[in-house]
């Protein structure tokens, strides 16, 4: 695998002993379903007024947070996004999502 891209910036070292840095976090594992603590909460902050649905908590891979995401925008019948961590789902729906997750085998999921 050619690894130039990880030496950018690098002009040149005269220590034979110099090592590039890393800037790569490994991404967690994704935690089983049962064991996931999702938290469900009606959002208004910077959407002028427009209320949306948040589920945040997932401990997992990028791609696993993806896939869920789109899963719960396609069962509620509405769009959304993925962004930081957080699921975002247009609309109050709460309930909705929580009785999907607990469908879904998410057990410890909670709305606040």
């Amino acid at each position: 695998m050619n690894d130039w891209k990880k030496k950018l910036n690098i002009v040149y070292s005269t220590n034979p002993d110099y090592q590039y840095e890393q800037d790569e976090t490994p991404e967690e594992d994704t935690i089983a379903k049962e064991k996931q603590l999702l938290s469900i909460r009606l959002d208004t902050k910077k959407r002028r007024g427009k209320a949306v649905t948040l589920i945040t908590g997932f401990v997992g891979t990028e791609e696993d947070l993806t896939d869920l995401g789109k899963m719960l925008k396609v069962k509620c019948g509405v769009g959304g996004s993925v962004k930081e961590g957080e699921i975002i789902v247009q609309g109050d729906v709460r309930e909705k999502v929580l009785t999907i997750l607990q469908k879904e085998g998410y057990k410890k999921s909670r709305v606040i």
